[in-house]
């Protein structure tokens, strides 16, 4: 149920990303169907899949960080996201604002 959540929110910040601006490249709807377990509150944190990691290293990850708004944060753990990213290869460089954190 909490999944089913976690991807309805998160295709609703895909079309955020779409409306009245420039849409962040890459896939979107890969990033969210492979990796939304991986970044959900309340869960373990656990290293992604190689299909998650391959959408995450098609996006614009900093483009999708200025896009992340309230409502997915309060059911995104940033910590995980962080994660994510860095074991996918595209670590976020320190001090980079991610939604509303800043990566320690």
């Amino acid at each position: 149920m909490a999944m089913g959540v976690v991807v309805m929110l998160m295709f609703g910040c895909e079309n955020m990303m779409v409306t009245g601006q420039m849409a962040c490249r890459g896939d979107m709807q890969g990033l969210i169907t492979q990796c939304a377990v991986y970044v959900q509150k309340g869960t373990p944190m656990v290293d992604p899949s190689e299909p998650c990691c391959r959408a995450v290293r098609s996006v614009d990850i900093p483009c999708v960080c200025k896009r992340l708004n309230k409502e997915i944060e309060q059911i995104v753990d940033m910590d995980k996201v962080f994660h994510l990213a860095s074991s996918c290869g595209r670590p976020l460089g320190h001090g980079t604002k991610c939604g509303s954190s800043t990566v320690p």
